[in-house]
């Protein structure tokens, strides 16, 4: 069985979260870290973007909130459907904005997940897509 440290290195356990607020960030990344991820945040989306591009390997997934400063979530997923190097990476959306499903039909979101977000169902939608 691979060590907690191999799992961690290895590129289909790595998730980008990209949340504003910090605590709920930090709280994600802890939670994933329990589970065997490696975790990079990101406070807005031009920072999540310029973590992509810097290579480093890419994520097996993202996690976005959508109300950001400085470039929120809507723009950050413009940009990466943009850049064929970044488009097939799944992204779940998480939002307290209600009624998102219809607002989202654009995005090609993987999942949205509503918050406060439930840990069982946050766990399974990674799992799935990692």
């Amino acid at each position: 069985m691979p060590s907690s440290l191999a799992l961690r290195r290895d590129p289909h356990r790595e998730i980008l979260v990209v949340e504003d607020d910090g605590a709920v960030r930090e709280t994600l990344q802890e939670l994933l870290e329990e589970e065997g991820y490696r975790v990079s945040p990101a406070a807005n989306g031009r920072e999540a973007l310029e973590r992509l591009r810097a290579g480093g390997g890419v994520p097996c997934l993202v996690l976005l909130d959508l109300q950001m400063p400085v470039m929120d979530g809507w723009q950050f997923r413009k940009e990466m459907r943009g850049d064929a190097a970044l488009a097939g990476i799944p992204v779940v959306v998480i939002s307290a904005d209600a009624g998102l499903e219809r607002k989202l039909e654009g995005m090609a979101a993987a999942a949205v997940l509503p918050k406060p977000v439930e840990l069982g169902r946050l766990l399974a939608t990674v799992q799935r897509l990692c």
